[in-house]
């Protein structure tokens, strides 16, 4: 099969499309035929040697989101039969391979694809909403009428972090650039605050939970969300995690600080597809590009300011 390798850490230039063998499902195992690969930051932070790097071994190919077909089912496999169309996020953080045509992995980590929206769709949602709907519902444990506020609202996660908010009732506040605002409050948003011209801490009060999808290696976004946190409101730290230095400067504020990972989880996406067929989830992507290009996209990721996600195409 064909698939996009990394052998050393480094810039896009070490993504290369080869053959390598195609897995085989061992049992509870399925084997699934990628049409769609989805682009996440943890791409090439683990690409430059960063991020999940360390779990890695070379040969390697990224790629956590995915959506394709089931190809065949391994032996146990009851929940899923071939034909079957699928979407997962497998593995995370282990290597899951998706920059491929086929990936296996086990039957439970993958979900009916929402019959609503294509595989290039499909496939921008599972990290990204996985994140978004652990973080609030598992993690932060929304509940309608609070005060939520959403850094990088308009990325992948934020995105659809805005409108899982949303769906809990919450109100919903959201850090982008002013061009994104009237977008993010058709997703759902009740404020919005151009972080270009504002800080957020100046414009922001009385918040319940924070959902830090910047961290504070820019800008020190994380200690600053403590700011705007009521007395015992939680700061949910997406990408940098939780400091020595932040832990005690939430302390020192009365409120809660907790450091967070996505998981897969099959049933969490069986929920999300019914949310995104019933019409209260939209997914965005802003642009394609087929599996040989996976370095041009890498750049464009690189580049900052993606409305929603980037996808690769992999087959039919």
């Amino acid at each position: 099969m064909r698939a996009v390798t990394i052998r050393e850490f480094g810039g896009p230039e070490v993504l290369t499309v080869e053959e390598v063998a195609r897995p085989e499902p061992l049992p509870t195992e399925v084997l699934v035929r990628v049409h769609a690969a989805g682009i996440n930051p943890v791409d090439w932070k683990t690409r430059e040697g960063q991020g999940m790097a360390g779990m890695q071994t070379f040969p390697l190919i990224l790629g956590w989101d995915v959506s394709g077909v089931v190809e065949e089912v391994g032996f146990g496999v009851t929940t899923l039969a071939p034909g079957d169309e699928v979407y997962a996020m497998p593995w995370f953080p282990r290597a899951a391979g998706g920059y491929a045509e086929y990936v296996t992995a086990p039957a439970r980590q993958w979900a009916r694809k929402p019959a609503s929206i294509g595989h290039v769709h499909a496939a921008a949602v599972p990290l990204a909403a996985l994140t978004a709907w652990q973080a609030l519902v598992d993690t932060a444990q929304v509940q309608a009428g609070q005060r939520v506020l959403i850094t990088a609202a308009a990325g992948g996660v934020g995105h659809f972090a805005v409108q899982f908010a949303r769906h809990l009732g919450a109100h919903v506040i959201a850090t982008a650039s002013v061009a994104r605002h009237p977008w993010l409050k058709e997703l759902g948003a009740d404020e919005t605050v151009d972080y270009t011209t504002s800080r957020f801490e100046e414009a922001v009060v009385d918040v319940d939970v924070v959902i830090d999808l910047v961290g504070d290696a820019q800008d020190q976004t994380s200690t600053r969300s403590l700011q705007v946190l009521r007395l015992g409101g939680l700061l949910v730290a997406v990408p940098s995690g939780v400091s020595p230095e932040l832990a005690e400067a939430a302390k020192a504020a009365d409120v809660r600080v907790t450091p967070f990972l996505v998981e897969p989880d099959g049933a969490a996406l069986t929920t999300i597809a019914g949310l995104i067929d019933a019409g209260e989830v939209a997914v965005e992507v802003e642009e394609t590009f087929p599996l040989e290009q996976a370095a041009e996209a890498h750049v464009r990721g690189l580049a900052g300011r993606t409305r929603g996600k980037l996808v690769l195409t992999v087959g039919e």
